[in-house]
């Protein structure tokens, strides 16, 4: 194996993470992959001696990079952006949005807000990222930047209705769909089939910001117990993306997000907590037929 290889081998097992990162900041998708490249080629220049953490430090880097992306993009004339989230009517590339969890009404919100509340909220809110790291992307203070994800946060509440009759991305409704079937019939075979090989579970992420995902025998664990909460588990539009709520005399008591690529899982977040639930915008899918 080759250097180069040996820095692949590491970096890869970021890059999906990278790419929801990039795609929630950017609300685009190619630039997103923009971002990612830049990232890989700057991790490939230093390689990863003398990093302790190295998804920390991934992290941080795309975000600096998506921070100057957004502030170029306004300094830009405006008639010189081909912005998808600027269009009318949205171009086929545009449904991975939805996959990765931004609707298109909370893409319209998010474009209101300045780059440095855009980047606080997205990373405190919605990857957990503690605010002394948000802090040094943004060369502010942690009380700053506490400050520019809680204005972000109002703004975000205040503007973004659910809807569960938004459109969503068929493709990964179908896939999630088949996900849930297969954990409610306890289908094991059809489970895996669904999981990509890396696939990352997380539980309430943004109350332990040093959360460790497991992987697939963790996924499997989680998924294989809901045919007892099969009757309770239901579709649900959760922050935009196309989930599943637990329900319990008519509350809800917790929310499974899902990201996908083609055919597979990618990332499970399952949120349990009562105030971590109350934060999420969940609008109840009546008929998911």
């Amino acid at each position: 194996m080759d250097s180069n290889d040996a820095l692949l081998a590491i970096f890869e097992p970021h890059r999906s993470h990278l790419r929801a990162v990039a795609t929630r900041l950017l609300g685009s998708s190619s630039e997103a992959d923009d971002a990612v490249q830049e990232t890989w080629l700057r991790f490939a220049r230093v390689g990863p001696a003398g990093i302790d953490n190295v998804g920390g430090w991934l992290t941080t880097v795309i975000s600096r990079i998506c921070l100057n992306m957004l502030r170029s993009r306004r300094r830009a004339p405006l008639m010189s952006l081909v912005e998808p989230t600027a269009r009318t009517v949205p171009e086929p590339e545009d449904v991975a949005l939805v996959a990765d969890s931004v609707s298109g009404a909370l893409v319209v919100v998010l474009e209101s807000l300045s780059p440095p509340e855009r980047l606080a909220f997205v990373l405190h809110d919605v990857f957990g990222v503690s605010f002394i790291e948000i802090a040094e992307v943004l060369d502010r203070s942690p009380d700053a930047a506490r400050k520019l994800a809680s204005r972000a946060r109002r703004r975000v509440q205040q503007e973004h209705v659910p809807d569960a009759t938004a459109p969503v991305d068929p493709h990964h409704q179908r896939v999630v769909d088949a996900f849930l079937t297969a954990a409610r019939g306890g289908d094991l075979a059809t489970l895996m089939s669904l999981l990509d090989p890396s696939v990352k579970l997380f539980v309430n992420r943004t109350a332990n910001p040093k959360a460790v995902a497991v992987g697939v025998e963790g996924v499997t664990r989680s998924a294989t117990a809901f045919p007892d909460n099969a009757a309770s588990t239901v579709p649900a539009i959760i922050d935009g993306s196309y989930g599943a709520v637990l329900m319990t005399n008519g509350k809800i008591r917790a929310a499974m997000q899902l990201v996908t690529s083609g055919q597979a899982i990618v990332e499970i977040e399952i949120v349990n907590l009562p105030h971590l639930v109350s934060k999420l915008t969940i609008a109840v899918v009546t008929d998911s037929a």
